[in-house]
């Protein structure tokens, strides 16, 4: 059964540990089609606004020994556990801790590494994340309802469950989970809250759907809180709107003929993508469908089954 989210990597040879004992095991999904679909040039300047554990820039630099990469997390744990993985790249690597839908105007006019040849993203919570159960992004193990990807931000998890109102909570179930239980879900939890665990939620999300309700993906029985966990992780980070911040703002970004390949890994992330990249004046897509992982790497990583890459280049003119 699900487990509360959609995680979007596993292990590695190396591992890396945080300050709470995260450690960052990273396959990075699609990394052979995604550095492919980049287009790597001799010396280019590439932009990993999702860095995770590293996985996707450690090939990126290790295919060119000129590539220069900056790399982007907003989780300070995965910063430090990027740092480490890319240590060996010295000052061809460099690091900023924050949201990716930031960083474009802090650049200025002028950037100081000039734009970008290439850009990749993988969008989700990461494993690591998603197998500390202190984060509070899954409900395999009872913790506190967190789901904050930067710990230093204040709204959490428990602060929606607890004080949002009935209808305010159906909504973001229905809209960010696409939830069609939503405002039973909604009405249960305002009778029963406040909510302090990942577990207590879930159970009480459980009982709000009649058997024949559980949804099957694949022969697979999905749990019953999957799509509100997605729905609260979302909201809690602002996800969908800061890539749409970050898809208005990359293309400016990117030299002529450089490209950027996403990976998202749920239909709204997906929607988004697609549209924002055919959308765009300056950019042409690469991709006319979603590339997907092979059988065989969904079965050496079953947390990759459900991710989509698009590629798209900007115009020479």
């Amino acid at each position: 059964m699900g487990t509360g989210g959609n995680p979007k990597d596993t292990k590695d040879t190396k591992d890396h540990e945080g300050s709470l004992g995260m450690t960052f095991s990273h396959v990075p999904v699609l990394a052979q089609a995604l550095v492919a679909g980049v287009a790597l040039r001799p010396g280019g300047l590439y932009l990993d606004v999702t860095v995770g554990g590293g996985g996707h820039s450690a090939l990126l630099l290790a295919q060119d020994a000129n590539a220069q990469v900056v790399v982007i997390d907003r989780d300070p744990q995965a910063i430090a556990a990027a740092q480490a993985r890319l240590a060996e790249y010295g000052d061809r690597v460099q690091f900023w801790q924050g949201n990716f839908a930031d960083y474009f105007p802090t650049l200025g006019p002028v950037p100081p590494l000039g734009k970008f040849d290439g850009m990749i993203a993988d969008l989700g919570v990461s494993s690591a994340q998603f197998d500390t159960p202190e984060r509070g992004f899954s409900f395999r193990h009872a913790a506190p309802l967190d789901m904050r990807m930067d710990p230093s931000q204040a709204l959490t998890a428990a602060d929606i469950i607890n004080t949002y109102d009935e209808r305010a909570l159906a909504d973001l179930f229905f809209t960010y989970g696409e939830e069609r239980f939503s405002r039973r879900i909604a009405r249960r939890i305002v009778a029963q809250r406040p909510f302090d665990t990942t577990t207590d939620l879930a159970n009480t999300i459980a009982h709000c759907f009649p058997a024949a309700a559980r949804t099957r993906t694949r022969g697979k029985a999905i749990h019953p809180a999957t799509r509100v966990f997605q729905a609260l992780r979302i909201a809690v980070n602002q996800e969908l709107t800061a890539l749409e911040r970050f898809l208005a703002q990359a293309p400016a970004w990117l030299t002529p003929g450089g490209r950027i390949g996403i990976i998202s890994f749920h239909s709204l992330e997906d929607r988004l993508v697609k549209h924002r990249l055919r959308e765009s004046a300056i950019l042409t897509v690469v991709t006319k469908k979603p590339i997907v992982p092979t059988p065989e790497e969904v079965a050496t990583n079953p947390r990759a089954r459900s991710a989509k890459l698009r590629l798209a280049a900007r115009s020479l003119a």
